[in-house]
Formats: C-alpha cells, sequence, structure tokens
C-alpha cells in the first residue's frame, strides 16, 4: 500500500502507547470500486465518513481499548507485511479519522499536538466561506420523519411504473416544445425584463425545491437517511438545498448515480408538465410561472447540473460512474504532486493516481475544472454588479483576497516550513522564484503586439442613388443588377395610365383651344386673347407631362456599375417620384468608412496607428494595406450601413426605436481609409469587412488593465 518512506516515522512514539478504537456506534458498508474493496466508515450521529482500502481497515477494525496502537500496528506487520500501513500512513489515517469524529480516544495533552494541522478548523472554515460566499448554506430542519412518512409514495414513483410515466410526459412535453419553438424563444427576450423577475424567482423555488426533494426521495428510497435541509444563499439569493451524503455508503454505484441524478430527473419531468400548462394557458400569472419553470429547469439544467466541471450534480455523477470518489480533491493532490515531483524534486511524495488513466484524467480535470470555475465566478461577479454594483465590488474584493492573496501566503508559508521539501526546500524556492519572475516579465516587461478592430463598409468614391424622376410601375428591368452602365443608358421603364390619360385629355383640349382660336380670327377676334392663353396653358402642361412621360425610362446619370439587386422582384410595383432604385458606383476608387467605439478612439488621438490593414468578409485571408486615414473628430449616432448593426447581421448595437435599423445605442466615431487596391479582392460598394489599426506595442497586464477599465466604465458608467 505504501512506499518504504512511511514505514517508520519520527512522531511514532506520540501514538504508539495510545489505545484508540472506532466510536462504538460506527456503521461500517463494504463497496467495490473498478473490481477493488473498500469500506466506508459512516458516524450516523454526524453523518461522516471515510473510505478505506482492505489493508487499512484491516488495522483498523482491530484497534481497541485493550491494545495499544503499536500491538496492533506489529500484529498487522507479521500478518501481511506488503499491504500493512506504514506507521506514517497510520499517524495521517488516526489524524483524519479523529477529525471526521470516528475514534473514542483517551489522549493525553502531549499527544493532541499530532492533530494540530487537522485541528486548525476554525481557520479552514473561514477559507472556505470566503471561497463560498455566493453558495453558504444554512440547515433549517431533519427531514428523515417526512421522508419515512412519505416511503410509500416515494417507492410508486421510484419504480418502473414511474419510469413508463415519466418517459411518456417527457417524450410528449419535448413534442409539444419543438412544435412552439418559435414562441417560446420569443419570450426568452423578455426573461430578465424587470416585470417578470418576480416569476423568474417563484419558478426558480419551486423548481428548486422539487430538485431536492428528487434526491432526498432517491437516498431515502435506496434505503439511506435525509438528516439536513435547509436554505442555501446562491449569489444572495435564498433557495433550498439537502444532504444527500449518506448515499455514498450504498454499494451498488449505479444507485448513488441514480441519486446524483435524480434532481436533474425530477426538474425534466416539471419542465415538461410546465411546457403543457403554458402552452393551453393564455397570458396571465400561471401562463408566465409556467414558462419560467421551462425556463429555469432546462438553463439550470445544462448549464450548472449536469457540467461535471462544477461540484454540482454532474461532478458527482462522474465520479461514481468512474469509480474515483473525491474526484476533485484527487485532482488537486494529484497536481501538487506533479509540480512537488517534477519541479521540486521531491522523492517522498505520492500521487493519488494508481495507473495512467488516472493520472491522465486527474490532470484534465484539475486544470479544466479551475479555469470553469473561474470563468463561472466571474461571469456571477459581474450579474451581480449589473444588479448591485456595491455588492459585486464586495465580492470581487473577497475573491481576490481568497483566490489570490490567501493562496499566495499559503504558498510562500508552504515552501519555508513544509516537511516535504526539508531535502529540497533551495531548489524549490528557487523554482517558484524563476516561475515568478518569467511570469511578472511575460505580464509586465515584454510588449506584446497591441491592436484593436473596428468594423465598417467599404464605399466607391463617387456613386451616385439613381431615384425615379416620375412616379409609375415598374414595367421592365432594361439594365441587369452587376452591369457596367454610361451616362444616358436606360434602367428600367415604368408605366402610368393616370399620365397617359392626362397627356390625351391635355392633347384634347389644346386641339379644342386651336379650333376656338381659328374660329374667333373670323367671328370673334375679342375672344383671342383668353383663347390664347388656354393655349399656352395647354401647351406648358403637354410639355410638362411629356417631360414626364419621357421620365418613365429610368437613365443613368454617370458612367459605372448598375447595383439594384431587388429590382428584377419589384416589377409590377408602383414607386413614388424620388424613390431610390439602385446604385451607380464607379469602381475604379474605394474608401473604407469604419465605426470606432468610444473607447478605442482615445487610442487615435493619443498614440496614433503605427499601422492599418483592412479585411472584406468573405476574404479575410487577404488583407489590403490602408495608404491613409482621417478620423472625423464629432460623434456619430447613423451608422453608414445597416450591415454593421444587430438588425443586420452585425456587432454594433442599435437603438430598438429605430426601424431602419441604423442608429446606434451609443455614440461612435467614424474613421475613413483609402485602401491599396489588390487584385485577388473583389472590391465593391457597401462589402462590410473590419478595419485592425496596430498601436505601439504594450505589455499583457497593461492591455488587460486597459480593457477591464473600459468594460467597467462601459457597463457602470464610472
Amino acid at each position: 500500500m505504501t512506499g518504504q518512506a512511511k514505514l517508520f516515522h519520527e512522531s511514532w512514539y506520540r501514538i504508539a502507547d495510545q489505545r484508540i478504537s472506532l466510536r462504538p456506534n460506527v456503521v461500517v458498508r463494504r463497496q467495490v470500486l473498478r473490481g477493488e474493496k473498500w469500506y466506508v466508515v459512516q458516524n450516523p450521529l454526524s453523518n461522516q465518513f471515510y473510505r478505506l482500502n482492505p489493508g487499512t481497515y484491516e488495522f483498523v477494525s482491530r484497534l481497541s481499548a485493550s491494545r495499544t496502537v503499536e500491538e496492533v500496528w506489529k500484529e498487522a506487520q507479521d500478518r501481511d507485511p506488503e499491504n500493512a500501513p506504514g506507521q506514517g500512513d497510520i499517524i495521517e489515517l488516526l489524524a483524519q479519522l479523529y477529525h471526521a469524529n470516528l475514534l473514542h480516544y483517551n489522549l493525553p495533552p502531549n499527544s493532541e499536538k499530532l492533530f494540530e494541522r487537522y485541528k486548525e478548523k476554525k481557520q479552514r472554515i473561514l477559507k472556505a466561506n470566503l471561497k463560498s460566499i455566493m453558495f453558504f448554506r444554512i440547515p433549517l430542519f431533519d427531514p428523515d420523519a417526512l421522508l419515512q412518512r412519505l416511503l410509500p409514495l416515494i417507492r410508486r414513483l421510484i419504480s418502473p411504473f414511474g419510469a413508463v410515466v415519466w418517459c411518456l410526459v417527457v417524450m410528449a412535453g419535448m413534442k409539444v416544445a419543438i412544435e412552439n419553438f418559435p414562441e417560446l424563444r420569443v419570450q426568452s427576450q423578455g426573461i430578465m425584463a424587470p416585470s417578470n423577475l418576480l416569476f423568474l424567482y417563484i419558478g426558480l423555488v419551486i423548481v428548486k425545491t422539487l430538485h431536492e426533494f428528487g434526491h432526498a426521495f432517491a437516498v431515502r428510497r435506496f434505503g439511506g437517511e435525509v438528516h439536513t435541509m435547509g436554505v442555501m444563499f446562491l449569489i444572495f439569493s435564498p433557495l433550498p438545498y439537502m444532504d444527500a451524503s449518506s448515499a455514498w455508503t450504498f454499494r451498488n454505484k449505479w444507485q448513488r448515480v441514480f441519486v446524483g441524478a435524480a434532481g436533474m430527473i425530477f426538474e425534466v419531468f416539471v419542465a415538461a408538465c410546465a411546457i403543457f400548462v403554458w402552452v393551453y394557458t393564455g397570458p396571465g400569472v400561471v401562463h408566465s410561472l409556467a414558462y419560467n419553470m421551462v425556463f429555469v429547469a432546462s438553463v439550470s439544467t445544462v448549464l450548472f447540473n449536469i457540467n461535471p466541471l462544477l461540484r454540482f450534480d454532474g461532478y458527482y455523477i462522474l465520479s461514481d460512474l468512474l469509480d474515483l470518489p473525491n474526484l476533485h480533491q484527487h485532482s488537486a493532490r494529484h497536481l501538487k504532486y506533479l509540480v512537488e515531483h517534477h519541479a521540486f524534486g521531491c522523492k517522498n511524495c505520492e500521487t493519488p493516481a494508481t495507473t495512467r488513466r488516472e493520472e491522465v484524467l486527474f490532470t484534465t480535470f484539475g486544470i479544466l475544472s479551475g479555469i470553469y470555475r473561474i470563468f463561472v465566478f466571474s461571469m456571477i461577479l459581474l450579474f451581480v454588479a449589473d444588479q448591485f454594483l456595491l455588492a459585486g465590488m464586495i465580492m470581487a474584493v473577497v475573491c481576490v483576497v481568497s483566490w489570490v492573496l490567501v493562496p499566495m501566503v499559503g504558498i510562500l508559508r508552504y515552501l519555508g516550513s513544509s516537511p516535504r521539501l526539508y531535502r529540497t526546500r533551495t531548489r524549490a524556492i528557487a523554482v517558484c522564484s524563476a516561475t515568478f519572475a518569467i511570469l511578472f516579465s511575460f505580464l509586465f516587461l515584454l510588449p506584446f503586439p497591441n491592436s484593436f478592430k473596428a468594423p465598417g463598409v467599404l464605399k466607391s468614391t463617387d456613386y451616385v442613388i439613381a431615384v425615379n424622376k416620375a412616379s409609375g410601375q415598374i414595367a421592365e428591368v432594361i439594365a441587369t443588377s452587376g452591369e457596367r452602365v454610361n451616362s444616358g443608358d436606360p434602367l428600367l421603364r415604368l408605366t402610368n395610365e393616370e399620365l397617359e390619360l392626362e397627356i390625351r385629355e391635355s392633347q384634347a383640349g389644346l386641339d379644342e383651344a386651336h379650333a376656338q382660336h381659328r374660329k374667333a380670327m373670323h367671328n370673334q377676334q375679342a375672344d383671342l386673347d383668353p383663347i390664347a392663353g388656354r393655349i399656352a396653358f395647354y401647351e406648358k402642361r403637354l410639355r410638362r407631362l411629356r417631360q414626364e412621360q419621357g421620365d418613365l425610362i429610368a437613365k443613368s446619370d454617370v458612367r459605372g456599375i448598375w447595383v439594384a439587386p431587388d429590382l428584377e422582384d419589384r416589377i409590377g410595383m408602383w414607386i413614388s417620384r424620388g424613390s431610390p432604385l439602385g446604385e451607380l458606383i464607379n469602381d475604379d476608387h474605394f474608401y473604407f468608412v469604419s465605426a470606432v467605439s468610444q473607447a478605442d478612439v482615445s487610442e487615435l488621438f493619443a498614440q496614433g496607428i503605427r499601422k492599418a490593414e483592412v479585411k472584406l468578409a468573405g476574404q479575410a485571408s487577404v488583407p489590403m494595406v490602408v495608404t491613409e486615414y482621417a478620423t472625423i473628430p464629432m460623434e456619430q449616432t447613423h451608422l453608414p450601413s445597416v450591415a454593421l448593426g444587430y438588425a443586420g447581421g452585425g456587432d454594433i448595437a442599435i437603438d430598438t426605436r429605430d426601424a431602419q435599423g441604423v442608429k446606434t445605442s451609443e455614440p461612435y466615431y467614424q474613421v475613413r481609409a483609402s485602401v491599396q487596391s489588390d487584385p485577388e479582392v473583389a472590391l465593391m460598394h457597401g462589402r462590410s469587412g473590419r478595419i485592425r489599426f496596430s498601436l505601439a506595442p504594450k505589455p499583457l497586464a497593461w492591455q488587460g488593465w486597459r480593457k477591464l477599465r473600459q468594460l467597467v466604465q462601459k457597463r457602470y458608467q464610472l
């Protein structure tokens, strides 16, 4: 079981003559993990557990008040020297059993020094509270009596019959959800609206209460006991929780897996029932509450409970499936072993991994869970700060203290006083110092490329928006979109029956006036002047109408490429005079118009640009060199193209009240850059892309601090 290094220990004399035994009320259950026998020792009063391998359990089970620890250890060495624990292992084992309140002992004062590192309970509790400030718990009552009375119902729910009902309801709920998915997605947009927050929280409480009772029911169904239920303050929001740790004693691993999944199983069933309520009820309290329950059950299951990287249900399910209890602790110990053994050169350190597979698993899990935990807590901090800025700032300070300062102090103490580093302390200090120096240089001293990007569109330096000079119905598209045209070339033909009628009426009026004029010359010369006025009126009107008739043929005003991609679809539509038909673009010269945020534009004025390049959408692998640029020194609120805003698939937030989708929610600055044409890039007016401004190199820490400062200023207006 152990290495030779732990067979003898310098502190053995302190414990050798003591008479220690397991408490009389301790319960022992046998488990099989990965084909190996293990024994779970449980104190039913305190609900504390400890898992022992056969060799260790053989030693512990023989401890009694009638024999000393040394006598029992010598018997174990004589009986099975290969698997018997060494003195160092026994010291650690007894200290941990003592800490778990599983030992009956009568130690003199000098022997209690052996447990000093395990007696720092208050420090560990304080440290744990600092780390779990967003998830601290308050136990309230013992639900075991209630669960005992509900046992007949529990047996009926968790049974083959219950499984069939669950499958039918969930499949039906999934069918309804798929059929109504567009409505589900639309309603999700208002999930964080102030008017919905109360329904969201009530739905969260209901779903999580049933979730915790799902765990409790599963534990009770397989013979376990649940003695603690209470309130967990999740980001300062009170939610129920229960202690299902007695499932650790179950011999069947599939029972343990079911206990871990029971909460999610109940949640999914609740979501399936709630989807029916949501579909078959009209707008109101019940309708809103049902939707929020569906949302909570689905989102919490996917993001939190089923994710094994956080210590929620998915973590315990994975641990049981792999037969690797305490996966998180083993991963942390293995990472520590890697550092001590390979970096510090310690020879007396051990890894909890027994196979190559476990080494890879512990390493991967330890690294990924650490990164994901930081990510989740960062998102939670931002969420809390969005709601309560002061609370978010306090939590950020606490996180910095618990995640940065406390570990640094612990590392310094470890380097200065850890017995494991007795022979390699100098090397350990040198390695840590070198690592710190490299990280410090990497973050604070070495300059790295510094740049920022801004979205924009390509514009022709000479383009005209073609409009129709006369109202009419589109009858024929003469020039197709993308065709090169010259000045005066016809683009499309309109028809206007009302205009034709007016021309005929005016012509008839003119003919009549001419006839009256000829008649008046012979008989009524006094009427010549009024009739001449009518003739002039009709002639002027006809000239105007015939001009409009000629304008029914829309012609190009300039030479260029005719761009009107939707004109074919508008054949037969009536368009009023002055409506835009398309664009006439001169493709000889282009410039790039970019929208630079207020946070980034300061860099343009402060440092200046060392280099700039443009990459167009669809051909990002071919950058175009910017020959010159100009920053317009005034705030803009309207985008040069709808393609840059949310409405057109861009990245810039737009004002939701703007139907055209070009008015921005925040002001920006416009930068116009002349680009050097490239034969490999198709330059087209209105094509979107990004411009990259290269600034003076800066260390990563400086760049990160600037980004963080911009985030805080933008998000919280500080």
